[in-house]
């Protein structure tokens, strides 16, 4: 059973927590779908439960698998405590999908025929300083390695998914193409380029965001849920991605070691 946790924070009204501030690797991880929790004044959004802690709300395992990377890789972690479905962080305000009247085969009710106070409201309390607080980590640290670690569904529209693990980019491609290259000796299952989605599907936000513009090496990672639906399955998946993390970042010039072996 994939875990239903709802709280990556003790303090469940912070929009966006940084774990491990005092991490010294020159990577800072981000998770902007680590969380299904919907703030109570949107009155769950007019979704039931079982909707609620779907794929369609969060990246299930995601935020467990970047919190061991953190202490793994001993890196800053920047994650959203909001769904995706009251905004979502890794789409720009002005994208159709920013906040979702539709998601996948689901209505979610609470985001029809919103106002654009409406939106804005949530673009201040939970877009903007999440961008802030990244923004700030990075810049504290020189020459940063942006990773943003995502999860996506087994089954999409009805369709089974072959992809275990995507590396995506954007117009830069340096980290992405050194994890794919020693893919073989590092990661587990079928590792593919932009899938199961690429920039053309608006999901590289974050990266040119924070990390293209300043040069900056930078990578998603997409990892399907059924791989990562235990504490064990995601201990043993940040082993293996922290492993090809570092190992790619040390061959571009810019070592990184593991705080724990692995």
């Amino acid at each position: 059973m994939i875990a239903k946790t709802t709280i990556i924070s003790e303090v469940a009204d912070e929009p966006c927590t940084l774990t491990n501030p005092g991490g010294g690797s020159s990577i800072v991880l981000v998770c902007e779908h680590a969380s299904n929790r919907i703030p109570t004044e949107y009155n769950n959004l007019g979704l039931d439960d079982a909707t609620r802690t779907s794929h369609i709300a969060w990246d299930p395992g995601a935020s467990a698998v970047a919190g061991a990377l953190s202490t793994l890789l001993d890196a800053k972690l920047v994650q959203s405590t909001i769904s995706r479905l009251v905004y979502d962080c890794n789409r720009p305000p002005e994208a159709a999908d920013c906040i979702p009247a539709k998601s996948e085969i689901y209505e979610v009710p609470g985001n029809q025929w919103l106002q654009d106070d409406d939106r804005a409201h949530r673009v201040d309390m939970a877009y903007r300083p999440f961008q802030r607080l990244l923004a700030r980590t990075l810049e504290s640290i020189s020459e940063p390695a942006l990773v943003t670690i995502h999860s996506f569904t087994p089954i999409y529209f009805g369709a089974r998914r072959a992809t275990e693990i995507g590396i995506l980019h954007d117009a830069d491609s340096r980290l992405a193409d050194e994890m794919l290259r020693i893919s073989a000796e590092t990661l587990p299952g079928l590792v593919e380029r932009n899938r199961p989605y690429g920039p053309a599907d608006g999901v590289t936000h974050t990266l040119k965001e924070h990390a293209i513009e300043e040069g900056r090496l930078n990578v998603m990672i997409e990892i399907r849920n059924d791989l990562i639906a235990t504490g064990a399955q995601q201990k043993e998946m940040a082993k293996a991605v922290g492993k090809a993390l570092a190992m790619a970042l040390t061959n571009l010039g810019r070592p990184v070691s593991l705080k724990v072996a692995v």
